[in-house]
């Protein structure tokens, strides 16, 4: 097996020199470890990408508004909503529906790092589409 003595930090220009002096098993072994490392730091960077992108499409509303924009709601079919009341429904759907076009970003988002479409991506999660 050949040996690279290092006793310094190497610059990248540097190491490709020492690489060099590698005879061919020890080099193909080295590039194959090289693209395995390679690989991990994409997987890590995906899995994080992955992780922040579903923890963003798990925003919700807090559990007590959802329990307010119920009750607003049921009022609102019995037609027996004040004013106010309206006007905090109209405020409550409308965060409601910014979160969920968000989830659907964030789901097209996570869709693009696999490489399949939005459908595709929602059915492997059990969504109804």
């Amino acid at each position: 097996m050949s040996t690279v003595k290092l006793e310094l930090q190497l610059s990248s220009e540097e190491l490709l020199k020492a690489v060099e002096q590698l005879h061919e098993p020890e080099f193909d072994k080295f590039v194959s470890q090289v693209i395995i490392l390679n690989t991990q730091r994409k997987a890590a960077k995906l899995i994080k990408q992955e992780a922040e992108l579903f923890l963003k499409n798990n925003q919700d509303i807090s559990y007590d508004a959802q329990i307010y924009y119920h009750q607003l709601r049921a009022k609102a079919d019995e037609e027996n909503l004040t004013n106010e009341e309206y006007r905090e429904l109209l405020r409550l759907s409308e965060q409601i529906d910014q979160l969920q076009a968000h989830r659907f970003e964030y789901l097209a988002d996570l869709a693009h790092l696999h490489g399949v479409s939005l459908v595709e991506l929602m059915k492997s999660l059990g969504f109804q589409t």
